[in-house]
């Protein structure tokens, strides 16, 4: 049928040509959007006219002809409106056969332009009393019925540009994300930070544990990453006398999709000399309620059925307190392992004997049991040495680090570090890493000597900062799906019919 539809529209754009009308046309001069007219002429009584000479363009939505009527509804990017378009009207301006030609070859899904002035029709509706139309693009595919909508989750996101068009609440989804990474932008420059780029593609992949995706330079025959972070060249920048920079880009990692995944996705990261973890809380803390508050004007959001309150202070508590609060489990107490793990199993904790550390254990036992526990904004504070290889030693507890998270509806939403500054304890730990990468590990990563040459030349102590971006937007935008806020997630190809036979 829809072939039958898409050929019937070739054949409408066939006869607008012949008429020596250009369905694709060039240029629109609008003088006004649709929310614009709906606000300012709002107080328009039932019946009036109002003068004022309008211009505006979009897609029709809806069409209603009767004899020498028709009501059109007309969206933009702002809303929709109706038009009022009405056969001796336009005959006058525009000759004998432009409502037939209105009529018969113009679709739902068309775009067009209109000039007219604003009338209330006597039902209530704000309407353009249309004097002259041009078609502007004529679509060749008809839109989703109407009443069922494009509801097919896998085609909302693999036809992203037919969701917007019939979802209104998805545009505003991409709106609110622009506003909120502009907001972020803005406060962070006024805090007297520069964003400055870093390379994507990179000799050795570092900064994170992930897998990394792997491209071939033919030129100069070598293998490159794609980035799995940007820290290690932003530190590279403290080190040569900047000090506060951030980067506010796309990520790559060879890693599964999820809800809360994609293997492409947006951070932000955020260097500060002089600073510690202790700083980055009050930076974390003071972004994010600065930009909820300009995008969505409160502090008190509605996230999937939970009302989140994001007004400051957040708890702050450290990963020991909060594992013991849920499983009674003191692991600061423990000496040996057997003993921590023990413990743990009888606490109900599972596949836990590779744990090769007690550190290990406390951050496994914090994921089996505290972290989707963690609704309100949250501060989990002292992380283990061993999962933490970029990151300061703390200053008076052995064994961990100056490492927060921040939780927010059991979603890690930002990490942050009093950066590692000593050369030889980064060498160590980055040449762990690399022994875990030679035994197999895909997510470990080598040693980056220019990133250690670097650091042998000084680098200031630093504070760090990465907030994940779409996870960020999703919970200010109460979306389920991290690809709800990606405009075009990464998808795998549809099967053909041939191949699903």
């Amino acid at each position: 049928m829809s072939d039958e539809l898409r050929q019937t529209r070739i054949e409408k754009a066939e006869q607008l040509k012949q008429l020596g009308i250009n369905p694709y046309a060039y240029k629109w001069d609008s003088t006004h959007q649709a929310a614009v007219l709906q606000e300012k002429f709002a107080e328009l009584p039932k019946g009036e006219e109002d003068l004022t000479e309008v211009a505006i363009a979009g897609r029709i939505m809806t069409r209603r002809v009767m004899g020498k009527l028709a009501f059109f509804t007309l969206q933009d990017e702002t809303g929709t409106i109706q038009l009022y378009l009405e056969k001796k009207r336009i005959q006058e301006n525009m000759g004998e056969e432009a409502f037939k030609q209105l009529d018969k070859l113009t679709d739902a899904g068309d775009i067009l332009g209109v000039k007219g002035t604003l009338r209330r029709t006597d039902k209530g509706e704000l309407s353009v009393y249309v004097k002259e139309y041009a078609v502007l693009t004529k679509a060749l595919l008809p839109l989703p019925d109407k009443y069922h909508g494009l509801t097919d989750i896998s085609k909302r996101y693999r036809q992203r540009y037919v969701d917007l068009i019939v979802n209104p609440e998805v545009r505003d989804t991409f709106r609110k994300r622009a506003l909120v990474t502009a907001g972020i932008r803005r406060y962070l420059d006024q805090q007297g930070f520069i964003e400055i780029e870093t390379p994507v593609l990179m000799s050795e992949a570092g900064g994170a544990d992930a897998r990394p995706f792997i491209t071939y330079h033919n030129t100069m025959e070598m293998e490159l990453y794609l980035r799995i972070a940007t820290e290690l060249h932003l530190k590279r920048l403290i080190v040569g006398g900047f000090e506060k920079v951030f980067e506010l880009g796309r990520i790559f990692r060879n890693e599964g999709i999820s809800t809360r995944h994609n293997p492409e996705f947006t951070s932000i990261e955020v260097y500060q000399a002089y600073a510690d973890y202790n700083d980055m809380m009050n930076l974390t803390e003071a972004i994010i309620t600065t930009v909820a508050q300009e995008v969505l004007g409160t502090l008190k959001i509605a996230y999937q059925g939970e009302e989140i309150d994001l007004t400051p202070p957040w708890r702050r508590v450290t990963m020991h307190e909060v594992v013991q609060e849920k499983t009674g489990i003191d692991f600061a107490q423990f000496t040996e392992l057997d003993d921590a793990i023990a413990a743990a199993k009888k606490a109900g904790l599972k596949d836990i004997d590779d744990c090769s550390s007690i550190g290990k254990l406390l951050n496994e036992a914090f994921e089996q049991t505290v972290e989707e526990t963690l609704i309100q904004p949250t501060f989990v504070l002292d992380y283990p040495v061993e999962i933490s290889p970029l990151a300061k030693p703390h200053r008076s507890k052995p064994g961990l680090v100056e490492r927060f998270e921040l939780f927010i509806v059991g979603r890690e939403t930002a990490n942050s570090f009093s950066e590692l500054t000593d050369p030889l304890d980064q060498r160590e730990r980055l040449e762990a890493q690399a022994a875990r990468k030679a035994a197999g590990d895909l997510e470990a990563q080598g040693v980056d000597e220019d990133f250690l040459t670097a650091l042998e030349y000084g680098m200031p102590p630093t504070g760090g900062l990465g907030i994940g971006i779409d996870r960020l937007i999703m919970l200010l935008t109460n979306s389920a799906s991290i690809r709800d806020v990606i405009a075009f997630p990464l998808l795998k190809p549809e099967k053909s019919e041939a191949e699903e036979s």
